[in-house]
């Protein structure tokens, strides 16, 4: 299952790095957003449990991953700003669903608030307009390592945290990809943890009111960062909600066993079908998939 890879052009401004996975009998197109500073490659799993039922398109933000060489990285970006980058690659995919993680929550909101014409559904998952406790002192440390470029303990955090329930070889594969990202990466990642302990999810929000699509939000029933409890606040804002929670899953869902992934990938096909169904197994890791993201 080889990609098409693009480097695009967004309005002179960004280039931005693109897998996109060709189906030929699919009819849809969904595209994947990362949470902060993945990559691609965060997405190895989620790629099978969708295609070949969609077409599926991957992306890497400016600052990191396989688009940072292309771009000169030498301001920072905000959420609005990611969230203009992606009506430009829904325009330029024709693309019908988008599936957001983490952090990809707050841009996939303001995107879809613009009401992209063609887009018809979009799932969040493990995403909440909710900072509680455990949140607060994972974002409060993470902001301390990253400030310092500490970059063992940021890698520990994240593994010790948000990362408890992923097995081992890609905790190991996690804290290999955290603690080697450039200067420029930690500095993004610290602006966007102070966007969040300075409550600017609040614009997202209410951004979030005109939505008209259906958006199921997707949480781990064992996570404690983003639970599926706190997001049913969502639908305050969006007025077509959905929820599931998926059993014994933590922050990473489908990277974290194989029930976990079975049954995300059930719900996705599920809430975004009617899709046939393949008969090959559901769960197959990637060699090198790494788990990552806020």
């Amino acid at each position: 299952m080889r990609p098409e890879i693009a480097v695009l052009d967004i309005q002179g401004q960004y280039r931005v790095y693109t897998e996109f996975y060709r189906a030929d009998a699919a009819e849809k197109t969904i595209i994947l957003i990362n949470g902060s500073l993945a990559t691609t490659a965060s997405f190895a799993q989620t790629v099978r449990n969708l295609h070949p039922q969609f077409n599926v398109v991957l992306y890497d933000q400016p600052y990191s991953g396989k688009s940072r060489a292309h771009n000169r990285n030498d301001h920072l970006l905000t959420k609005e700003t990611e969230g203009r980058i992606l009506l430009e690659l829904i325009d330029h995919f024709a693309a019908d669903h988008l599936m957001s993680f983490s952090w990809g929550g707050a841009c996939t909101l303001l995107a879809l608030a613009s009401k992209p014409r063609r887009i018809r559904k979009a799932v969040v998952s493990s995403f909440s307009p909710v900072i509680n406790e455990p949140m607060r002192d994972y974002l409060e440390r993470g902001s301390h390592y990253l400030r310092t470029c500490d970059r063992q303990q940021m890698g520990k955090l994240v593994n010790d945290t948000i990362g408890k329930h992923l097995p081992s070889l890609f905790k190991r594969f996690n804290h290999r990809h955290v603690s080697s990202l450039a200067e420029h990466e930690y500095a993004q990642m610290h602006f966007h943890i102070h966007q969040v302990l300075d409550h600017d999810l609040g614009r997202a929000l209410r951004a979030a009111q005109a939505i008209d699509i259906p958006v199921l939000f997707m949480n781990g029933e064992w996570d404690e960062y983003t639970t599926a409890h706190d997001a049913r606040q969502f639908s305050r804002h969006v007025r077509h909600s959905h929820f599931r929670p998926i059993r014994s899953a933590g922050h990473f869902l489908d990277m974290e066993h194989k029930a976990a992934c079975r049954d995300t990938r059930e719900v996705l096909l599920e809430f975004l079908g009617p899709q046939p169904r393949e008969t090959r197994s559901a769960y197959h890791f990637v060699n090198g998939q790494h788990a990552q993201a806020i």
